[in-house]
This record gives structure tokens, sequence and C-alpha cells, in this order.
């Protein structure tokens, strides 16, 4: 299979992932978004990984590091969205005034 076809998925996967962030209002949503830009980048890696033939497999290795970055960055931006709704009464980003 020739490298392109990961490439131009991953690319796709990363444009949607950042109208997600960028366009969104709900805050949920944009953290939907922000994942779908990490699946991006760990489908590159893994493409990468696969087309140069690498021995030690250096792809599949950082895709595991962004997998548990990702969990983790889910786990703590949930515990912060809930605060927030807990707090406001909305999670709504441009409903959130500043605390100064």
């Amino acid at each position: 299979m020739p490298l392109l076809y990961p490439l131009l998925l991953s690319a796709a996967l990363f444009g949607v992932g950042l109208y997600g962030v960028l366009a969104r209002r709900n805050a949920v949503l944009a953290l939907v978004g922000v994942e779908l830009m990490l699946n991006a980048v760990n489908l590159q890696l893994v493409a990468y990984d696969a087309w140069f033939a690498d021995v030690h497999h250096t792809g599949q290795v950082l895709t595991l590091y962004v997998i548990a970055i990702a969990a983790a960055e889910i786990g703590l931006g949930l515990a912060i969205i809930l605060v927030l709704f807990r707090a406001r009464g909305t999670i709504a980003v441009d409903d959130v005034e500043r605390v100064s």
C-alpha cells in the first residue's frame, strides 16, 4: 500500500479535529477534536514506521506514548469541564468569564 493513503487520511482527520477545536462552542466537543488530532498523529507515526520498516518499531512505541498522553489529557480535561459545569452551570466556552 502506498504511503500516500494513510497520510491523506491522517491529514483529513487532523483537519476535522482542528475544525472541531476552532469552531465548537462546547468544551466536550473541543476535547473530541483534540482527540481526533492526536489520532491523526498516531496514524502518521504507524504509517511511517511501516513504510521505513524500522527494526526498533519507534513509531509504534511513540504511538503508545501518545495514547497514554491522550488518556491523561481526556481525564484531566473532563475533570476541569465537570468543575466548570458545577461552578458556572454551563460548558459553553463563550459563556465562561475569566476569573482574575
